[in-house]
């Protein structure tokens, strides 16, 4: 689990925070043995106000934004696991951008959504901008982004920007089951799944079938494929590899 940890500041985004995740990023998309991310803020109130004003003010915009994967480390990273948002409070600017890069979301039944900076003279310039009209009808993201009010959790499950509405307590619990699930699958074919996904939504239908059948032909020859064959006819779970 990742943990935005600076609850004494909304969980904003400093410059030493950015790296941090950056390098946690770097270091899970590494590691073979982790196959589904959960991601979370510190606290009950807030899952991320976006970038620290007083960094800003201080000239650290650039370098915040600037860390291996963009803002936060993730928003224009290409992790290729899944990570599923364990969204504890408001998420407000770049702290719902970050959500906007993740792949599953649980939200808080307190949490609100927003992209406020167009009431600032500013843009939702660390992904919002650019996935909002992926996600949503062109009218509603059109809304959030140039009017820049706040939605509740429950129209952003109506609307489906996220999968689940849970009790606050609940949120991370509920979001470390749907990760433990994608974790039971065979990791080869979650990411596989996932990249053919991104690409086809990213460069189009033909890029996604040509790395459809490039991807498809590598799973099905895995080892993990020959395990869940093995598995069926032993009437038990796979023991994945990751090979």
């Amino acid at each position: 689990m990742v943990v935005i940890d600076r609850p004494d500041r909304a969980n904003a985004i400093d410059l030493e925070t950015a790296e941090a995740l950056a390098a946690t990023f770097d270091e899970l998309e590494r590691d073979d043995d982790t196959w589904a991310v959960v991601l979370t803020g510190a606290g009950e109130r807030v899952f991320s106000a976006g970038m620290d004003l007083g960094a800003v003010r201080d000239g650290h915009a650039q370098a915040i934004n600037g860390v291996p994967g963009g803002f936060a480390g993730l928003v224009r990273r290409d992790f290729p696991k899944p990570i599923v948002a364990a969204v504890n409070g408001a998420a407000m600017g770049g702290g719902f951008e970050i959500v906007l890069a993740c792949d599953l979301v649980v939200a808080a039944e307190h949490t609100r959504f927003g992209l406020p900076e167009v009431t600032r003279g500013l843009m939702a310039a660390s992904g919002g901008a650019v996935r909002l009209p992926q996600r949503l009808p062109w009218p509603l993201a059109m809304e959030l982004l140039l009017l820049g009010d706040p939605v509740d959790a429950e129209r952003a499950l109506a609307t489906g920007l996220v999968n689940r509405v849970v009790p606050g307590p609940d949120v991370v619990a509920a979001a470390v089951e749907l990760a433990e699930r994608l974790a039971a699958n065979g990791p080869l074919a979650v990411q596989a799944s996932k990249r053919v996904a991104r690409a086809t939504l990213a460069d189009g239908e033909a890029a996604g079938w040509e790395l459809n059948a490039e991807l498809a032909s590598a799973v099905t020859g895995s080892e993990d494929a020959a395990e869940a064959g093995r598995a069926a006819s032993e009437k038990r779970e796979p023991a994945w590899s990751g090979r």
